[in-house]
């Protein structure tokens, strides 16, 4: 397996299940990368090096003004229609970026104008997951508000899959509200800090085995992913 978030600057002892997780899905979907790979919100380019261990070039687009240190190819906003031919990719990546657009109808549609008929579109979304990047979080999506917003865009052979089970989602939700905690002078941050980081590794590394209790990630999953093609 190639850790596909191995650089990824935002994996913390708090949060790391997330890219494990993530790394889990991105690796069963890597015989879809192939050819040209358009990255829509690339932000730092994190997970290039990945993408080109299975596609022969990646194109990163994202906006000029983002809070993230953008190394674009291309700026353009993804509220808008992009500046790029269509048909032109091969596979198109979109992760952690629906949830921050105001029109995610439109880089739906964008993505499969440029994609090239039989191209493949892989996509994340967060589910139950806090407030983050504000003022530009807009929305949460349901299993079927993905399917229908991708429907509308034309795509076809839709498959979404719940990123993780009830205890993984709460544990990291509750993960996150402890490390809001770790406040005040200095040495109390560092006493509460050493409390809450076992707590931390001991509820990411049981997750996953509670996980399996669930039988319906679906329905409070921390997010989901969606393969999609262009017909």
């Amino acid at each position: 397996m190639i850790p596909a978030s191995k650089t990824h600057n935002n994996r913390k002892p708090w949060n790391w299940l997330v890219y494990q997780s993530s790394d889990e899905f991105l690796n069963k979907y890597a015989p879809h990368y192939k050819g040209s790979l358009y990255d829509l919100g690339c932000g730092v380019r994190a997970y290039e090096p990945f993408f080109l261990n299975f596609a022969s070039s990646y194109v990163g687009i994202d906006w000029g003004s983002s809070i993230h240190d953008t190394k674009a190819d291309i700026f353009a906003d993804l509220n808008q229609p992009l500046p790029v031919e269509a048909s032109v990719a091969d596979t198109v990546v979109c992760l952690s970026v629906l949830e921050h657009l105001s029109e995610p109808q439109t880089l739906l549609n964008e993505a499969y104008r440029i994609m090239k008929p039989g191209a493949t579109m892989i996509l994340q979304v967060p589910w139950q997951w806090k407030l983050h990047e504000e003022p530009y979080d807009f929305f949460r999506y349901t299993p079927y508000g993905l399917r229908h917003l991708f429907g509308k865009a034309g795509f076809k052979d839709i498959e979404i899959e719940a990123t993780s089970g009830f205890f993984s989602m709460w544990v990291l939700k509750i993960n996150y509200f402890t490390l809001g905690l770790i406040a005040g002078p200095r040495i109390w941050r560092a006493i509460k800090r050493a409390v809450f980081q076992p707590m931390w590794y001991i509820g990411q590394k049981l997750a996953p085995t509670l996980d399996k209790l669930d039988k319906n990630w679906a329905v409070e999953s921390q997010g989901y992913y969606v393969i999609a093609k262009k017909a």
